[in-house]
């Protein structure tokens, strides 16, 4: 499978043209078609709407006001995506579309071979929307963090691997990066051993059916039962120099991650690197 269609959000954040910068060079890199999709989102907060002092017409022009500084900004934004197109010599669509963020994103997303969001960034509104759009579009998100700056994406990769259902679907969805990468580690963090886990020898399975595809990659294993698993992974990146993590999505309900906590929120919050995730 090939890369024949990137999705990229850009909304009114300081990091859009970060992920518009991205998206545009792989969809380069990969000879792919790029949609950039700003949506024009007014949604009043609960609280806003329960304050009855300023009555219907305060909240409508509020919604107003809101509306005309997104269509604004998508002035400025459809500029810089053009500009994009014709620097890196790619195809592309602009969309601006109204509605509700995550739903928006989810739909057209579905249409998509890679989905190019940012991290949520818990000071904004936006926080909850990359794992919905994970959720509900059923295709690959690339997260870009809200900090740091990525000047290339997927020479050196990092597959975070625990012989489950999602691992084996990111690590699949995954496969057109790591067939153009210069290196690539396949990690296992505190492997168990044994039948319907990593099986005889952790990592030889996946690495020979990776190998069968015309890959060469490396295994590498970190055992520290008292240290998160994502926190190994995340040491292990920075180790290696990478700049893109491959990692499954939810192995557990987003209820039980939310409460006990899990390897997906925690990365979420605390990556360094981008990262592709699927569920």
């Amino acid at each position: 499978m090939k890369l024949c269609e990137i999705l990229v959000h850009l909304d009114q954040s300081p990091r859009a043209q970060a992920r518009l910068e991205i998206a545009a060079s792989l969809a380069r890199q990969h000879g792919a078609h790029l949609t950039a999709l700003q949506v024009i989102d007014v949604a009043i907060p609960v609280m806003a709407m329960a304050d009855g002092g300023g009555g219907g017409a305060v909240i409508a022009e509020l919604m107003e006001q809101m509306r005309q500084s997104a269509l604004a900004a998508g002035v400025k934004l459809k500029a810089a995506f053009e500009a994009a197109l014709a620097r890196e010599g790619i195809m592309g669509e602009w969309r601006q579309v109204e509605g509700t963020t995550p739903e928006i994103l989810a739909l057209h997303g579905r249409y998509a071979d890679l989905l190019v969001l940012g991290q949520d960034d818990p000071e904004s509104d936006s926080a909850g929307l990359l794992e919905t759009v994970l959720f509900d579009s059923g295709r690959p998100v690339l997260a870009i963090p809200f900090a740091g700056n990525f000047k290339s994406i997927g020479k050196r990769v990092l597959v975070g691997w625990n012989a489950s259902r999602e691992a084996t679907r990111a690590l699949h969805d995954a496969l057109p990066l790591i067939a153009k990468a210069e290196n690539t580690t396949v990690f296992l963090a505190n492997p168990k051993h044994g039948l319907g886990a990593h099986g005889e020898e952790p990592g030889a399975d996946i690495a020979r059916h990776l190998a069968r595809h015309g890959l060469k990659v490396e295994v590498a294993k970190a055992v520290a039962e008292d240290v998160a698993d994502s926190a190994l992974l995340l040491n292990h990146a920075s180790d290696m120099g990478a700049d893109l993590l491959v990692m499954g999505a939810y192995g557990h309900s987003r209820l039980r991650e939310f409460i006990l906590g899990g390897v997906t929120r925690s990365l979420l919050r605390e990556m360094t690197v981008p990262v592709l995730l699927s569920h």
